[in-house]
């Protein structure tokens, strides 16, 4: 039986791999985490829905979608803009991800904290809840305000997780963004403000004490090997201790499409890795999951 992988999953808080089909595997930290890519790579579909091509994807394809079943993914996401009447309540959010990195987001209200799990947000804290539209406003307003992006690179948050500052800076950082978007005048009107409250992900994502990086998987290919010991999980991106002691970093979204397979004992960690001050993501789509 083959098991193809879909991606990470934070559900309940915890990182997990997702099968096709619906099966989630635990992800544990400090245990050995070892498998063999086979075959070839196809894209897995979107919104529950199979390929109906079963279409070939390439490696270094973050998104892992053929180009039909990335438009239908697009055709049903927030995060893209492409849904406006969507009644239930959603919550604007201030997320931190390293020094001087810092967004301005929405989710629905009814997934929690979930989607900043998905992001890799080491800290954040809750602005304000309402209609969509209210909020998908507030975002955009708050954004030319506060001259912050709606989206920061994947890299970069990478680079950032092996040199934090104390929880106590983090918090910092994020209750003066809070204190900045509440003097933005407007948005208010349409949506509830909620109270500071810093949350801290550093422990969920188990982040304290990473060695620095050493680089980042470019591809799975064919035969190629993942083999290590789990340090830390966050967002798509699993931060792996090699056999050679290098601390390396797997985005989940390269993973999608695989089958993997058993890895022989002794495997070494054989997927194309590039250095870490060289990695670049063409097929960024930012964060859309």
């Amino acid at each position: 039986m083959e098991w193809r992988c879909r991606r990470i999953t934070w559900d309940g808080g915890k990182p997990g791999l997702r099968w096709e089909g619906g099966r989630v595997s635990p992800l544990a930290y400090g245990r050995p985490l070892a498998f063999r890519a086979v075959g070839v790579r196809r894209c897995p579909g979107a919104r529950g829905n199979p390929c109906p091509l079963a279409a070939a994807v390439p490696g270094r394809a973050t998104g892992g979608l053929c180009p039909e079943c990335a438009r239908l993914d697009r055709a049903h996401s927030v995060a893209a803009d492409t849904v406006a009447d969507d009644p239930q309540p959603y919550r604007v959010y201030l997320a931190w991800f390293g020094p001087g990195m810092t967004k301005v987001g929405i989710t629905a209200e009814a997934r929690g904290g979930a989607r900043l799990l998905e992001q890799g947000a080491v800290a954040f804290s809750w602005l304000g809840r309402g209609p969509l539209m209210a909020a998908r406003r507030t975002e955009e307003v708050l954004r030319q305000a506060l001259g912050v992006p709606d989206r920061v690179a994947y890299e970069r948050k990478r680079a950032a997780r092996h040199a934090l500052p104390p929880a106590a800076d983090r918090a910092r950082e994020v209750e003066e963004l809070y204190r900045r978007a509440r003097e933005v005048g407007g948005w208010t009107e349409t949506l509830e403000p909620l109270g500071f409250a810093p949350h801290d992900h550093a422990g969920a994502f188990r982040l304290d004490g990473l060695p620095p990086l050493a680089g980042t998987v470019t591809e799975l290919t064919d035969g190629g090997t993942v083999a290590g010991r789990l340090l830390a999980a966050a967002g798509p991106d699993l931060h792996i201790l090699a056999p050679d002691g290098r601390c390396l970093a797997l985005d989940t979204r390269l993973m999608g499409g695989w089958v993997l397979g058993r890895a022989e004992e002794g495997d070494g960690f054989s997927v194309p890795v590039a250095p870490a001050a060289a990695v670049d993501d063409p097929d960024e789509q930012g964060e859309l999951f």
